[in-house]
């Protein structure tokens, strides 16, 4: 029986360490998800509005296959300096695409949303020594989510967004997780029941107390418009070609869409990557066509979809308001 893993985190997939900088002060910060010694990674992206680094590099016809570090990170594009400090940090030690006299390039490929002006300067002091402090501080267990990490200045259809993480074990054995900052157009709460979209997706009660309120979602505030984006990673231990983790991510964007309504709009950024440490193998394809190994990959996807899914709503459920930022667990309970 498909099951979530032991922390419920994209740290269950073996291989990925996860780390934070916050700045609740400032209103913004960066998560980190790692794999020194290098993923499969592919990227796919749906938003008008995107705010990247590397992604050409990940396209399935390109020459460099793994990378050692993705980078979620909120400041729009100033946020992208914190990628050089994983960069730094990666090469001092000794991680990345090999080089002659034993150098090193790490490949990190990162995405940015917009929470400019959301603390008490509207541009907040990034600084690529954050990407360094994340790295130090990430490690493999239990995943903190809500107002922290990219999501912490997130901002969501009206409500606090939030960082959010989830994972699941196939009956395959292989496993799948999903991690996020949610920072959407749209919303996650359904305005007419006043709960998650997709809230039926939940596993073993991951959603606790959050999960059984019934709100009502305040009218978003009067922003200008391309101030949004979700972005997010979506990673398994299955061994994926480059092509076959794009498509994971293509396919994961479906759970985007149905957590967050609207979607891939003209003024967000949404952003997904899929990153495959490569511990299990496919099954085996036997005859001429690679159906098995095909099946799989379809397999790997659909759960990506509903684990991003989930990770979205914890993203949301989990925050704390900040600023001017209401979060779902301070909004009044209709259902009593």
């Amino acid at each position: 029986m498909e099951k979530p893993g032991k922390y419920n985190a994209v740290t269950d997939v073996a291989g990925l360490r996860v780390g934070h900088y916050t700045d609740r002060e400032a209103v913004t910060g960066l998560t980190v998800i790692l794999c020194p010694e290098g993923a499969v990674t592919g990227v796919d992206v749906r938003g008008s509005a995107p705010g990247t680094r590397e992604t050409d590099l990940l396209d399935p016809v390109n020459l460099v296959e793994k990378a050692q570090a993705v980078v979620l990170s909120g400041g729009s594009v100033y946020g992208l300096a914190v990628a050089d400090g994983v960069v730094r940090w990666l090469s001092e030690k000794g991680f990345g695409f090999p080089l002659e006299d034993r150098f090193v390039a790490p490949i990190v490929p990162a995405a940015v949303l917009y929470d400019l002006g959301r603390g008490p300067a509207f541009i907040p002091p990034i600084d690529p020594q954050w990407g360094k402090t994340a790295c130090e501080a990430a490690d493999d267990g239990p995943v903190a989510t809500g107002t922290v990490g990219a999501g912490t200045g997130a901002l969501s259809g009206g409500l606090k967004g939030g960082l959010g993480t989830a994972s699941i074990v196939l009956e395959s054995g292989i496993t799948v997780g999903a991690i996020v900052a949610v920072n959407a157009d749209g919303t996650v709460v359904n305005p007419k029941t006043g709960r998650p979209w997709e809230i039926g997706l939940e596993m073993e009660n991951e959603f606790k107390e959050q999960g059984s309120r019934f709100v009502r979602v305040p009218p978003r505030p009067g922003a200008a418009p391309v101030q949004n984006t979700t972005i997010g990673v979506l990673a398994t231990d299955a061994k994926l070609s480059k092509s076959q983790a794009t498509k994971v991510a293509q396919m994961a964007h479906d759970g985007l869409a149905r957590a967050i309504r609207p979607a891939h709009t003209m003024f967000d950024g949404d952003t997904l990557f899929c990153m495959a440490t490569g511990r299990r193998d496919l099954p085996d394809p036997r005859g001429f066509f690679t159906l098995p190994q095909a099946q799989a990959v379809s397999d790997i996807g659909h759960a990506a979809a509903d684990c991003l899914a989930r990770a979205i709503i914890r993203g949301v459920l989990d925050a704390e308001s900040i600023g001017a930022m209401q979060a779902f667990r301070d909004l009044e309970n209709l259902h009593l």
